[in-house]
């Protein structure tokens, strides 16, 4: 039975289909840590920890609205409401406030 954390490592994958690789990347580790992970042979430091339940719970939030390929273009293209950065540049800076205020927008309907 796969670990709570493995399991949330697939939510992120199948939600926004973010590879295990862009996982990596925003939460400034290795692919290979991130296998580690989800094959349980060791545990993400706390506040790496913190940085991918939140990452999951950015995506959980963007799967309510997109479709994982349709969540996967938001994540990685510019928008106008963050002067041109894209979504995943703030994640990987620590800044997932910011873009999950954008997505509490677009839940509630604004013009974003």
């Amino acid at each position: 039975m796969p670990s709570a954390l493995a399991e949330k490592l697939d939510e992120i994958q199948h939600n926004a289909s973010i590879s295990g690789r862009e996982i990596a990347q925003l939460l400034k580790t290795r692919p290979e840590t991130v296998s580690r992970w989800r094959g349980g042979a060791s545990e993400p430091q706390p506040n790496t920890r913190d940085m991918l339940l939140q990452l999951w719970w950015l995506t959980t939030q963007l799967a309510d609205l997109y479709s994982p390929m349709d969540a996967h273009v938001w994540l990685f293209a510019p928008h106008k409401q963050l002067n041109g950065q894209r979504p995943v540049d703030l994640i990987q800076a620590g800044d997932i406030e910011t873009v999950l205020k954008i997505i509490s927008q677009l839940r509630d309907g604004a013009h974003v």
